[in-house]
């Protein structure tokens, strides 16, 4: 594949910046050959052309990060920074603008757990695995949040407001404190970090003044290069409910029970609400069923149901805690389940000592990565892309939205795996939109799908909470109250950090002067 340049590097003056860039981090540590730049692009892209990175360089440290970014700057260099690069269906390693240079901080791997207060310090090359495989190790009864994808870095995944399962499933939310390598090379620390041999940096978010945590998740103001994080104490006890519910539309009554015991605190975890395909792609591919393309039938979508025992829709709840309080409360979670009349609702029960079933770790801090097999439905060379609009917690409303999609997978011979993830006062309508890269006609219908999900969710108020690199801007351009004031300040803020523009150009749909006139391409 022919190499990119963004506007304004010659080859000359990049590798003169590689060879800086191997001065701090090691000739060993900087990748710029055909196949580095191929390791680095986006492996689920719907255009394996776009966001083509022209290397990458990996430090050891925070200084080293430093060092790149002064070197970046020197020679306008424009950099991407990545934790480990598994932020799979938004982009994973691939910068938004061609010709960007990866910051790949995979091995920045320290760990530091205070057991008493239930944090961690860590790095952002830290992934699911490796906090877990500690925490086991050193017998600290302390529990993760992961996602479905747990090959990511902790930090990472916080930082574009992942989540997981358990009540602490907001990730974003249980980040305490960070270290920032901004623009210009300079290092700050957030909060109580800001003063210097402060014991209280990850127990105390805002310190004094403005709170800037915030500012650099979903950003490109700075690279995070330590965050700390709240971590859950293992609980005594958790109980629950597997449930499934038969038809489309007890989706609504299935949100609005839920949504009540939320708010009520009866229900601290963050359950997700998925359909039948997000439960059968992982154990089948799509030539199991049909070889019709286009959308499936209704008769094909029951023979599914029939064989694996879902309904349309399905959620594991789960409660946390003591056993005196989860004995107390399942009962509420139960009566407020049969309730809905359910199609079938089975309990589930683990208490402290007890081994963690493998089809329940998700629900229980253990990482996994078997929901990736998702990838593989329709056999061929497979991804997706997510797509997920913010809602209020109203059942109604969800039904609506879910509708209006379902006619848009149909009308573009797509098969809908949707979820509706709950927040406290929220849901997150979580599509994975499935490829096939090997049939051209299929991926050819992608773009202009998302695109259309994207304008009818922002034609009834709804906005993504983040999305894949190719639609960065389009994303960003829903967000329009008085003219895009938000926007307009982010780039105030880009601007005054980053006048050369060397930091993720592009990033959340935020662009540097030095490279306005890429946006929207």
């Amino acid at each position: 594949m022919d190499v990119v340049y963004p506007p304004g590097l010659s080859p000359a003056a990049l590798d003169r910046a590689l060879k800086a860039f191997g001065r701090v981090v090691g000739p060993d540590a900087v990748f710029a050959t055909e196949e580095d730049r191929q390791d680095y692009s986006d492996k689920f892209a719907i255009d394996d052309a776009a966001h083509q990175p022209l290397g990458g360089v990996a430090p050891a440290s925070a200084a080293e990060v430093q060092a790149i970014v002064r070197v970046a700057n020197e020679h306008r260099v424009p950099i991407w920074p990545i934790s480990r690069g598994k932020n799979l269906g938004y982009g994973a390693t691939a910068p938004r603008l061609s010709g960007t240079v990866v910051v790949d901080m995979s091995r920045m791997k320290k760990i530091e757990v205070d057991v008493e207060n239930g944090t961690a310090l860590l790095e952002p090359g830290v992934g699911f695995y490796d906090l877990y495989d500690h925490l086991q190790a050193n017998k600290i009864p302390l529990w993760l949040s992961v996602p479905g994808n747990s090959w990511g870095s902790v930090i990472g995944n916080a930082l574009d407001r992942g989540v997981g399962y358990t009540p602490y499933g907001e990730n974003t939310t249980k980040l305490c404190g960070m270290e920032v390598v901004l623009p210009d090379g300079d290092i700050v620390r957030t909060g109580m970090g800001a003063l210097a041999g402060s014991p209280t940096w990850q127990l105390y978010r805002y310190g004094f003044g403005p709170a800037w945590d915030q500012m650099f998740v979903q950003s490109n103001f700075g690279i995070v290069t330590k965050a700390g994080m709240w971590l859950m104490p293992e609980p005594e006890q958790v109980r629950g409910l597997d449930v499934e519910v038969d038809r489309i539309e007890d989706l609504a009554p299935l949100i609005d029970a839920i949504g009540a015991l939320r708010r009520e605190g009866v229900l601290q975890q963050s359950p997700t609400i998925g359909n039948w395909l997000r439960a059968a792609n992982i154990v089948s591919t799509r030539q199991e069923w049909t070889d019709k393309k286009g959308a499936l039938s209704d008769d094909v979508i029951t023979a599914i149901r029939k064989k694996f025992g879902l309904g349309w829709w399905g959620v594991s709840l789960r409660l946390y805690g003591r056993e005196s309080v989860t004995n107390a409360t399942f009962p509420i979670l139960e009566q407020a389940m049969r309730a809905l009349k359910p199609l079938s609702m089975k309990p589930t029960l683990w208490r402290r000592g007890d081994p963690i079933p493998p089809t329940q770790g998700g629900w229980m801090g253990v990482p996994m990565t078997f929901p990736m097999q998702n990838a593989n439905w329709y056999g061929g060379r497979g991804g997706h892309i997510g797509f997920s609009p913010i809602l209020p917690q109203s059942g109604k409303l969800a039904l609506e939205q879910f509708r209006r999609a379902y006619a848009r997978y149909q009308e573009f011979g797509m098969d809908p795996q949707t979820s509706f993830a709950f927040g406290e006062r929220h849901l997150i309508n979580v599509n994975a939109v499935l490829l096939d890269k090997d049939d051209p006609a299929f991926m050819k219908r992608v773009d202009p799908f998302l695109r259309a999900l994207i304008a009818d969710a922002k034609a009834h108020g709804y906005g993504e909470y983040r999305t894949h690199l190719n639609y960065m801007d389009a994303v960003a351009g829903t967000y329009d109250f008085n003219d895009h004031a938000l926007r307009r300040l982010n780039e105030k803020v880009k601007n005054a950090l980053d006048p050369a523009g060397i930091l993720a150009p592009g990033k959340s749909g935020i662009w540097p002067a030095a490279y306005a006139k890429e946006r929207g391409k």
